[in-house]
């Protein structure tokens, strides 16, 4: 299938969004529930896996779709088709603040890397697919970034990336240290392993864990401030943990003697 060529704009600040305008008979691609709106001459399609072409019918497509279940996605990804007669436009939104990435294939060699809940939304023809770490080691303990998405074509993809976002060139040989999480995509000439931090003590207590993500150019990488990973734990470790509101389980909510407490304050006492 030829990659269908769109242009783009990416609105906003924190939370972005991108609007692709279609030409007539051209398609977008979207994550479920990615969509923010659309023109009226667009057509929406749900299919399995992306919609691109798969060998072996229908058993192909049931493998695709599989694919993306294995990294957490939905086994369905949604068309948009301007079936217009001129130029019509579709928005897909980020899901948590930080910075939308366009993506062109062609420049980056055919193959893009990324996180497994990076990709948004790209032009019809992105095939998308997994890439498994192929050492043992890294699937024992590479977390975030044992199971990632690949993105194949020569046309433009979209990912999202939580806070601030870096792009770094790494020379053949160079290595960078990152945390496993902070990974958003990187190209297939990096190599990609997981190496012990080397000190129980800083493991335990630095609260960055027991292992790290190496990568050894050359290639391209992308680097996330905020990985939803760490937003989602911090929100959680902030919210009650059990009913009520905040102040609730504040200074007088954490005693058992709280109610007793607030009754001898109040005047309440038998004596």
């Amino acid at each position: 299938m030829a990659m269908d060529v769109v242009d783009y704009e990416i609105k906003g600040a924190e939370m972005q969004f991108v609007e692709v305008e279609l030409d007539p008979g051209e398609a977008a691609i979207g994550e479920a529930g990615s969509m923010m709106f659309m023109d009226s001459d667009i057509q929406m399609d749900t299919v399995f896996g992306d919609g691109a072409p798969q060998q072996g019918g229908f058993f192909g497509k049931l493998m695709g779709a599989g694919k993306r279940l294995v990294t957490g996605e939905s086994m369905f990804t949604t068309i948009y088709t301007n079936q217009g007669s001129g130029k019509r436009r579709v928005a897909f939104a980020a899901p948590y603040p930080g910075k939308i990435l366009p993506m062109d294939l062609r420049q980056l060699g055919g193959t893009l890397i990324c996180q497994k809940d990076a990709f948004l939304c790209a032009a019809r023809g992105v095939s998308l697919g997994i890439a498994l770490q192929q050492k043992l080691s890294t699937g024992f303990f590479g977390g975030e970034g044992f199971i990632m998405q690949k993105l194949d074509g020569d046309g433009l993809a979209f990912v999202h990336a939580g806070g601030t976002v870096v792009r770094r060139t790494l020379q053949a040989g160079q290595t960078l240290l990152v945390d496993t999480g902070c990974v958003v995509a990187y190209t297939p000439s990096v190599n990609f392993e997981i190496q012990y931090v080397g000190k129980i003590k800083t493991a335990l207590f630095g609260g960055e864990g027991l292992f790290l993500a190496k990568l050894t150019g050359p290639g391209e990488l992308w680097l996330q401030s905020l990985p939803f990973s760490r937003l989602a734990s911090r929100v959680f470790a902030a919210a009650p943990q059990r009913g009520g509101s905040r102040e609730e389980g504040s200074v007088l909510g954490g005693f058992a003697g709280a109610g007793l407490l607030g009754g001898l304050l109040g005047g309440d006492s038998d004596e």
